[in-house]
């Protein structure tokens, strides 16, 4: 099984919500209890193993305490001063 591409973006992405973790204080287990999921999940997703859709982003978001709509802008405005970073 060959690992998925990812772009810049997806850096940004991934180390946006780590940071959002880490701000908070929790280890990957303690964000995966308060997820309901194992701490693979968070691991995996932290280090670009998989990647979070849409449902699974709003949700950890929420656990997070930051909207959707909060954490989308924060994102496209450091993506947008990432050279070469796009969608």
């Amino acid at each position: 099984m060959s690992k998925a591409k990812f772009t810049r973006a997806d850096l940004v992405f991934r180390e946006f919500i780590k940071e959002l973790r880490l701000g908070l204080n929790l280890t990957q287990k303690e964000l995966a209890e308060r997820l309901g999921l194992p701490q693979s999940f968070v691991s995996k997703y932290e280090t670009g193993e998989r990647r979070l859709d849409f449902v699974e982003t709003a949700f950890v978001c929420e656990v997070l305490g930051m909207s959707l709509e909060a954490f989308a802008a924060e994102f496209t405005r450091r993506l947008s001063k990432v050279k070469g970073a796009r969608i």
